[in-house]
């Protein structure tokens, strides 16, 4: 049997980096996202790629009804699926500070939204007893930071969301991996100041696959953000506080 993947958000650069690396594998795979125009092109390479079959649905995160109609076409699916979640939104920290009403979209695009499409396709991948469930968070979600601590905060949320649901999924043969990547060479990173060590989707994507492969529970990458990552939650409270990230 074939692998099937629903990738949501679908055209951001890591999800068509993780579509192209499954599409010579002859994969199914169902597209999900907002512009849905730009994704059957997607869909057409993909298919010269190799892929088995490949099916544009769209998918908004604030739009309720997208949703529903996500989940319904994947109660349609023959046998285990796999959902890889890319979706999410990151406006720049001083325009949500000069407008706090604009957290609730934060928090709707990175983790409400998310996190409703996985609880409500956990029962769908309980029921057929295998699958594997690919949360992006992000490392941005280890440590509030200065810069980024209103989207960190979300992604955070959602991290801790996707534990959860490793922890109820895995009982029935469903894996749950945590993405959490650093700097990628994405639209939404396009432009930032202090960016360093920055990752190409394909690295990525190469990553969370070797990830999937090996079910593990929690990746970051490129690998070194671990590393990174552990001297920033190691930082005491009154010196991070202090410091400018």
């Amino acid at each position: 049997m074939t692998e099937t993947w629903i990738i949501v958000g679908a055209s951001s650069a890591m999800a068509r980096a993780l579509a192209r690396a499954t599409a010579p594998r002859s994969a199914t795979l169902l597209l999900c996202g907002r512009d849905t125009e730009d994704l059957q092109r997607d869909a057409a390479d993909l298919r010269l790629r190799g892929a088995q079959a490949v099916e544009v649905l769209a998918y908004d995160t604030r739009d309720p009804g997208t949703e529903a109609a996500l989940v319904a076409r994947a109660a349609a699916l023959e046998g285990p699926f796999n959902v890889a979640v890319f979706a999410g939104a990151m406006p720049p920290q001083t325009e949500v500070e000069a407008d706090p009403s604009l957290l609730a979209g934060v928090v709707q695009d990175n983790f409400t939204a998310t996190g409703t499409l996985l609880l409500r396709l956990a029962p769908l991948m309980e029921a057929r007893g295998a699958g594997t469930v690919v949360g992006v968070a992000s490392v941005a979600g280890d440590r509030g930071r200065l810069g980024n601590h209103v989207y960190g905060a979300a992604k955070a949320g959602f991290a801790t969301l996707l534990s959860g649901l490793r922890n109820r999924l895995g009982r029935s043969g469903v894996h749950v991996v945590t993405v959490k990547p650093g700097f990628v060479d994405t639209a939404m990173t396009w432009g930032l100041d202090g960016m360093f060590l920055v990752a190409a989707p394909e690295a990525v994507a190469k990553d969370i696959l070797a990830a999937v492969r090996r079910r593990r529970n929690v990746v970051y990458t490129p690998w070194f953000w671990a590393g990174i990552m552990a001297i920033i939650r190691s930082v005491p409270e009154p010196i991070f506080k202090k410091l400018q990230i």
